[in-house]
């Protein structure tokens, strides 16, 4: 079965969000049973760092909102003097965050910030983004702005996600060409939640994305539109905030037994469950009832499709 030393990792720095996005497992809170409630502690980042040389890049963000994690600027501090690049490419909602720390992302070297804004208004916005406000958000990503020119600095890279819903698709024109003005990448995605606020105008998403959904985007290329998010067991494994392997970034309902607070990184990314589970997702071993990914969907269509992880890198 296949060992892993990665060079990246995702570890959440927060499981809280002050959000309450109406189709989110964080909201409903679906996220307890194994990602729990807490925040990514400084001493437990540290000591990771230090007995993981070999890392270059952690991933922060994850079901949480990272600023919401009261350590996080001395987080991003510690790992500018180890020379660890983080990012938070897997979202931030940037309504709540200290300027003190809006300045030490940039002075500190952040590399990346998704920034999850679901519209160009805040009429819009926060009918997905439900107690956020678009004008807070706008304000936050001016001042980095500000801060990138203050210290000619290139970082962090801002990028726009956009999920696509009914309500919003009419903005997609006027969010990118704020996103334009605030020099930041803009890109769409498809929503995971049909049965919210769903798509309207078809072909205009299409012409967009390629697909009006994400079982039409199946249809069309024959894999799952988040496949890619398996890879993750190999190339960036996801930790929780508290030390146990959840092995990417989905999962949410059970870990793989290891900690890696406790049994230190290799240890807990190389145990037999979670190489099991790598074996599972190349078609190598049949499915096993204590391993998270069998009940996963994106495990059962490449299980019910015959079409397995290909290409995985070997380490």
């Amino acid at each position: 079965m296949s060992k892993v030393k990665p060079l990246k990792i995702r570890l959440e720095a927060s499981s809280f969000c002050q959000l309450r996005c109406p189709s989110c497992p964080t909201t409903s809170k679906t996220i307890h049973p194994a990602v729990g409630s807490g925040f990514l502690g400084l001493r437990d980042f540290q000591t990771l760092l230090v007995e993981s040389p070999w890392l270059k890049e952690i991933e922060l963000s994850n079901y949480g909102e990272i600023f919401l994690n009261p350590d996080l600027l001395e987080i991003i501090k510690f790992a500018c003097e180890r020379n660890v690049a983080l990012k938070a490419d897997n979202g931030a909602n940037l309504n709540n965050v200290k300027e003190n720390v809006l300045e030490g992302l940039v002075k500190h070297k952040f590399r990346s910030i998704t920034c999850s804004i679901d519209g160009a208004s805040n009429e819009t916005y926060k009918v997905y983004r439900v107690k956020g406000n678009f004008e807070i958000v706008i304000e936050n990503i001016r001042k980095i702005n500000l801060f990138k020119q203050k210290f000619q600095s290139e970082y962090p890279l801002l990028k726009w996600q956009f999920v696509v819903f009914g309500h919003n698709e009419h903005e997609i024109p006027l969010a990118r060409k704020l996103a334009s003005e605030l020099n930041m990448k803009f890109f769409l995605k498809l929503s995971w939640d049909t049965q919210f606020s769903h798509v309207r105008d078809q072909e205009l998403v299409r012409k967009e994305i390629g697909a009006a959904s994400r079982e039409e985007f199946k249809q069309k290329h024959g894999v799952d539109y988040m496949q890619e998010i398996c890879r993750q067991l190999w190339e960036q494994p996801q930790i929780n905030w508290d030390g146990k392997v959840l092995g990417c970034c989905r999962n949410f309902w059970g870990d793989f037994g290891g900690n890696a607070f406790r049994d230190g990184l290799l240890k807990s990314l190389n145990n037999e469950h979670i190489r099991y589970a790598r074996d599972m997702l190349l078609g190598k071993k049949v499915a096993r009832e204590n391993i998270p990914c069998t009940t996963c969907s994106i495990y059962l269509g490449m299980k019910a499709d015959g079409k397995w992880l290909r290409g995985m890198p070997h380490f």
